[in-house]
């Protein structure tokens, strides 16, 4: 949804919510009837003097209305603000301790969820004994657990992060790490489970006083409605104004605060915002109908990007991570792509594979792979060409593998996406591919965490070549192996490229890196191709100053440093 659908959805229930307040706590000095007492003739219908009439005892309901808005209220905030604090303290302790306090904590838990719901209430309510603190009670048990279990979830990521491991070795108390740096965290996510919280708990109410199970003495909304049942309302034209007037205030409260909680939930992610794709699609088809330099592929072209721009929504407006980037990539030959960390290569890899995380959008431009747009392709086409004739090699090889599946299960897993073979051309091609990466055969049974990271990066290397893709994309394929590792899958790659005639988009912030394997280069700074030309020629003689910086801060030894090591080697 747009930022701007979304304001009014967070606007409109605002002013439904308003609109109740107004009726709990201004009302009551507007109606000049007193709820509890008789003000009129038994089920006398809608009129001047009762606006929505009276019922079996000739009260007045919409002072009973009134009141019972505030009591309906009350016990719904009171309720959702228990087990909404209970619920984030659990999870908080259980997710940041772990051991044996987490299974503890997650047995309860596990328990309260597996009960039935509506029976539990009603045990609960009659063992109690009905009224206002027996209904806060039973909700606040009912709700607690589910609350529980999602800030223990958010709490298990936000404990391993960096800044929560420094400051734990600082010294760093763990009732101060929660406070500071966890807690935060996790608020925004608190406040919509809070709202909802209410909304769930005002039914809940509602339903408990229609069983019967509220104070007799304080009249609220379900209350309204469980005596409108018993004294026979249905059985006469009263349901007409004893009935629907509470009904409609459950409904408006209810709707009321489930707008206001979408509306926190999206600001909280974004991610929710991912079915406005159809609109932006449509203006990024108007977008490119008016932008003239997007033309047909170029014939020789294996990849042909033009004018691509992806953008995020920020504050109303919106960010260019990518702004109007053009490139070619002829058949076997290898494109680098360079830039420091945030410039859009990591961006436009992830809009050549159709892999952008929502909010992202491709808002103009086109990609064509073998002269067919990316971008205008259904999602069943795309993920035939994703692993196939497209390949990625992405960052850190650790997080790309599957913990729980051996080597040669993740290599047969790529087969079967796309290939029909038996289990023995699986098996003799799961042998092949990793011989190419030099791997021997007996590391397919292995898992991940038995492999050293160069092992497991050529483990990924063989899982973008098991199905012989035209293009492969590296991402940083070289990011956390130390010096020599970098060296060899540098020399397996180009070895691969050479002897396979892949086509490669290489990237990496690391030019020395680039400079020993592509045959061209574009230089990247903020989202824009600042530079661009043959890999040498562009290191020798380009005078951009983004450019010549990059060169610039390429280590070097001076004479004197390379003579010293020079004769420190000649005394080993």
């Amino acid at each position: 949804m747009s930022r701007i659908g979304s304001k009014m959805i967070g606007w409109l229930g605002a002013f439904l919510l308003a609109i109740v307040l107004l009726l709990a706590f201004v009302g009551p000095y507007l109606v000049p009837y007193d709820a509890s007492e008789q003000s009129g003739a038994p089920f006398q219908p809608p009129g001047k003097e009762h606006w929505l009439g009276t019922n079996d005892m000739g009260q007045d309901i919409l002072a009973e209305l009134v009141v019972g808005a505030r009591t309906s209220l009350t016990v719904g905030i009171v309720a959702a603000l228990l087990a909404t604090l209970i619920g984030t303290v659990v999870g908080l302790v259980s997710g940041y301790s772990g051991g044996f306090l987490d299974a503890f904590f997650m047995r309860i838990v596990d328990i309260c969820l597996t009960l039935p719901f509506l029976p539990l209430m009603i045990v609960i309510g009659v063992y109690i004994g009905p009224s206002l603190l027996t209904q806060v009670l039973v909700i606040t048990l009912v709700m607690w657990a589910g609350k529980a279990r999602k800030i223990r979830a958010q709490t298990l990521s936000f404990r391993t992060r960096g800044a929560v491991l420094a400051a734990r070795s600082m010294g760093a108390g763990h009732f101060y790490i929660l406070r500071k740096h966890i807690f935060p965290s996790i608020l925004p996510l608190v406040i919509p489970q809070f709202v909802q919280a209410v909304n769930v708990s005002i039914l809940m109410e509602s339903s408990l006083s229609f069983l019967g199970m509220g104070d007799p003495l304080s009249k609220s909304w379900g209350s309204i409605l469980f005596y409108a049942n018993s004294r026979s309302a249905f059985l006469t034209e009263a349901w007409m104004w004893w009935v629907i007037p509470p009904g409609l205030c459950i409904v408006m409260t209810v709707l009321a605060f489930s707008l206001i909680g979408y509306y926190l939930e999206e600001r909280v992610n974004p991610r929710l915002r991912a079915y406005q794709a159809p609109a932006a699609k449509r203006d990024r088809r108007l977008a490119q109908e008016k932008l003239a330099a997007v033309k047909p592929a170029a014939a020789d072209a294996l990849l042909d990007v033009q004018n691509l721009t992806v953008q995020y929504p920020k504050d109303g407006g919106t960010v260019r991570a990518v702004d109007a980037v053009s490139f070619a990539l002829r058949k076997g030959e290898v494109l680098g792509l360079v830039g420091e960390s945030g410039s859009g290569k990591s961006t436009i890899a992830s809009a050549v594979m159709q892999l952008l995380k929502p909010p992202a959008l491709v808002s103009q431009g086109a990609i064509y792979f073998a002269g067919s747009d990316l971008t205008q392709l259904s999602s069943e086409e795309v993920r035939r060409l994703r692993g196939n004739r497209i390949a990625w090699i992405p960052q850190a090889a650790m997080n790309a593998l599957n913990p729980v599946m051996n080597v040669r299960e993740q290599l047969a897993e790529a087969l079967r996406s796309h290939q029909s073979m038996s289990k023995d051309e699986i098996a003799e091609r799961i042998d092949e591919v990793l011989a190419q990466v030099g791997l021997a055969s007996r590391w397919a049974a292995a898992f991940p965490h038995e492999l050293s990271g160069g092992m497991r990066q050529r483990v990924v290397i063989a899982m973008a070549l098991v199905n012989k893709p035209d293009l492969i994309i590296a991402d940083e394929p070289t990011t956390g192996l130390d010096v020599m590792v970098q060296v060899e899958i540098i020399k397996l790659l180009k070895n691969l490229q050479r002897t396979l005639g892949l086509s490669m988009v290489f990237i990496s912030h690391d030019l020395p890196v680039v400079l020993s394997l592509a045959d061209r280069t574009l230089i990247m700074n903020q989202g824009k191709i600042v530079d661009q030309g043959n890999t040498l020629a562009l290191a020798k003689t380009s005078t951009h100053p983004y450019t010549r910086r990059l060169i610039d801060s390429i280590p070097r030894l001076t004479p004197a440093l390379e003579q010293r090591s020079l004769q420190g080697q000649g005394q080993r």
